[in-house]
C-alpha cells in the first residue's frame, strides 16, 4: 500500500517546515524584514525538499525502476554477500539536496526482509559509502523468484532513514516506501545477467525511469 499517496509534503518533513515557518511568521509580525525574508525562503526550500510528487510507473512486469531521483554514479558487477549471496549487478544513484528524496519500490514483489545497519556518514558519492554508512536494506522477491535488493544509504548530511514497509508485505512497482533526509544514495543489487538500461552519468526519476529488465 502506498502510504504517502495524495500528500504534497511527506509527514516527516512537516516539523521541519513548521520549525522554519513559525519563526518566519514571528519575525514578520515584529517587523524584522530581513530575518523574515530569510526564514521565509528557508521555509519554502524545506517544503520543496520534502515534496512528494505523483509518478506513474511503466507497465512492464519485468521492469526495475529507479528507487529515487538522482544521478547514476556506478554500474558494476560484484559479489553481494548479505542477501543475494552471489554475483550481481550494482546500480548506485546519488541524490543531492535538490532531488526528490521520497524513495520508491523498484519492482513488483513481496518484501522478504529488511535490515537496518548503523554506520558512518561519509559523503554518499564515495565508493566506500555502501559499506561504511548508515543504511537500510529492503529485500524484494518477485513472482518469478528473482531477488532485488534496494538499499537506502545515508550521506554526509543525511541523518535519518525512514522506511514505511514491513517484511511480508506485497509491494508494487513505483509505490512510495520511505525517504532519506538531506542528501543520500540508493544502491540497487540485481541478479547477474540482468539487462541494464542506464549508464554512469545518467539522471533518473524515481518510480519512472527503468534501470533494468529482469530476465
Amino acid at each position: 500500500m502506498d502510504r504517502a499517496v495524495g500528500i504534497p509534503i511527506v509527514k516527516e518533513g512537516l516539523p521541519f517546515v513548521a520549525g522554519a515557518g513559525g519563526p518566519a511568521v514571528l519575525a514578520a509580525g515584529l517587523g524584522w524584514t530581513g530575518p523574515a525574508l530569510a526564514l521565509g525562503l528557508a521555509t519554502l526550500f524545506t517544503a520543496w525538499f520534502f515534496r512528494n510528487p505523483k509518478r506513474v510507473a511503466p507497465p512492464s512486469a519485468h521492469a526495475v525502476v529507479a528507487p529515487g531521483d538522482g544521478k547514476v554514479i556506478a554500474v558494476t558487477e560484484e559479489f553481494e554477500p548479505r542477501f543475494l549471496k552471489d554475483q550481481g549487478v550494482r546500480i548506485s544513484i546519488f541524490l543531492n539536496v535538490f532531488n526528490v528524496h521520497v524513495n520508491r519500490i523498484p519492482c513488483n514483489g513481496v518484501v522478504e526482509d529488511i535490515a537496518y545497519q548503523p554506520g558512518k556518514f561519509v559523503p554518499a558519492n564515495r565508493p566506500d559509502a555502501t559499506l561504511r554508512n548508515e543504511q537500510n536494506a529492503l529485500m524484494i522477491r518477485t513472482a518469478e523468484g528473482a531477488k532485488v535488493l534496494c538499499v537506502q544509504v545515508a550521506g554526509l548530511i543525511a541523518r535519518r532513514i525512514v522506511c514505511w514497509v514491513s517484511p511480508g508485505e506485497t509491494v508494487a512497482c513505483g509505490e512510495r516506501y520511505g525517504l532519506i533526509r538531506f542528501g543520500s544514495r540508493m544502491d540497487m543489487f540485481l541478479p547477474a545477467g540482468t539487462k541494464v538500461r542506464v549508464g554512469v552519468g545518467m539522471h533518473v526519476k524515481g518510480g519512472e525511469t527503468i534501470l533494468a529488465e529482469l530476465a
